[in-house]
């Protein structure tokens, strides 16, 4: 039995990429290029490496050590957070997004970029893997700010179990009104 290739008959479903493939910036996922940011962390690395050699032979190998002990800390909470953004990236057409949450969604997508900012659980290591799986899904400028921002300011989590039982719920209250509203 011949494969389609070889029959010279091309199955037009199999050639094409599937949908999402390309984000909504144009750029191919799969194709790197040198990002700017890369390059800014990585001459402050190099930078910082030298510094510390300079002012001591062993306090790079010590810097390393603790930036071993960091990512023992935390691999699993980013390891996680990207976990999540791979599995949002899938399951949510860019449709879906763009439509309640892309340029034209207005006053609707930054409602609901403040919603799911507020209910969003987890860090930074959550949240901007998943901030950025959006942006490459076409949603808005706008609702990711009005996302990012909400999730910032105001986390339930950190409010009733650091904020209120540490400095009172007066100092919260005055920290988290303000905070719920300047998202919007």
């Amino acid at each position: 039995m011949s494969t389609p290739m070889e029959s010279g008959v091309t199955n037009s479903k199999a050639t094409e990429k599937p949908a999402g493939t390309a984000n909504a910036r144009g750029r191919q996922k799969g194709k790197k290029g040198v990002d700017s940011s890369l390059i800014v962390m990585g001459g402050l690395t190099l930078l910082l490496a030298l510094l510390a050699y300079i002012k001591g032979p062993d306090l790079p190998l010590r810097g390393l050590q603790t930036s071993w002990t960091l990512l023992q800390d935390v691999w699993l909470q980013l390891l996680l957070g990207f976990l999540l953004a791979g599995f949002f990236d899938v399951l949510v057409s860019r449709e879906f997004l763009v439509k309640w949450m892309g340029e034209q969604s207005g006053t609707k997508g930054i409602l609901i970029g403040w919603l799911i900012g507020l209910a969003m659980p987890g860090g930074p290591y959550v949240v901007f893997p998943i901030a950025a799986s959006l942006f490459n899904q076409g949603v808005g400028v706008g609702p990711l700010v009005t996302f990012i921002t909400a999730k910032s300011l105001l986390s339930p989590t950190r409010l009733f179990s650091w904020e209120a039982p540490f400095l009172g719920w007066p100092f919260a209250a005055a920290r988290a009104i303000p905070s719920l509203l300047l998202p919007l």
